[in-house]
């Protein structure tokens, strides 16, 4: 590829052109906590180079990417032009007849959808001010920043009609992702996240779909266990990967 150019189209895009046609494009994507992902798509090795290393001029570090582990070449392209292993998140995998889930007493489950904005949106920032507080929300999963709130996308635990707890998902066509499963402190031990947990399976199974998939960190032996303990088996992980 004599003729490769390397072009920026966008402030945070760039094409790869061979005599006019676009072989290789790269992304530097913003998430909410302000960190810079990249992303690279192209078939070829030496256009992966030329793209990283524009991006790589242009952009202010750290940077970060994320990638399948199983992807050995694509992570040992990131791994040639200097990106390390920050973080590694477990896949896991569960079907949705994990069987009855008794909520804790006087524990109210809100179905999807049912939750009342404002005590869902004090909740959503009483929880980021524990995770702030506590490990940060860089040691959490991208997409559990996602903004704005869509009650549809909830469903939320209440106790004496205070919001206590909440499940996040995005509903896709073949599974149900879990982007978040969150309880306050002060509420913590007592079975409420597995009753979240098992009104995603209900919700899930009821619109005829027959998996539910989470990301959870390798250090969070809490959600591993809850995981675990409803059945979800490990299907792969994910490696965040960074350069200073």
């Amino acid at each position: 590829m004599n003729t490769l150019v390397i072009t920026q189209v966008a402030p945070r895009q760039w094409h790869a052109l061979d005599d006019d046609l676009v072989v290789g494009r790269g992304d530097a994507s913003p998430r909410p906590d302000g960190r810079l992902f990249l992303s690279i798509d192209t078939w070829h090795g030496s256009v992966f180079d030329r793209l990283a290393g524009a991006m790589l001029a242009a952009l202010p570090r750290p940077l970060y990417t994320v990638v399948d582990e199983a992807d050995l070449d694509l992570t040992a392209q990131w791994r040639g032009i200097g990106f390390t292993t920050r973080r590694r998140e477990w896949e896991y995998v569960m079907p949705v007849d994990g069987g009855q889930v008794v909520p804790p007493p006087n524990l109210t489950i809100l179905p999807f959808g049912a939750a009342e904005v404002r005590p869902l949106r004090r909740l959503d920032r009483a929880i980021r001010a524990q995770v702030e507080a506590t490990v940060g929300w860089q040691e959490m999963p991208a997409e559990v920043l996602s903004r704005p709130i869509y009650p549809a996308r909830y469903a939320v635990a209440t106790e004496g009609g205070s919001y206590v707890g909440l499940i996040r998902v995005v509903p896709l066509p073949k599974q149900t992702r879990i982007g978040l499963v969150a309880v306050l402190s002060t509420h913590r031990r007592r079975g409420i996240a597995r009753a979240l947990v098992a009104e995603g399976r209900r919700a899930t199974h009821d619109r005829g779909v027959g998996l539910v998939t989470g990301e959870v960190h390798e250090a969070n032996t809490a959600a591993i266990a809850l995981f675990e303990g409803l059945g979800a088996r490990r299907a792969g992980s994910n490696l965040e990967l960074v350069i200073r």
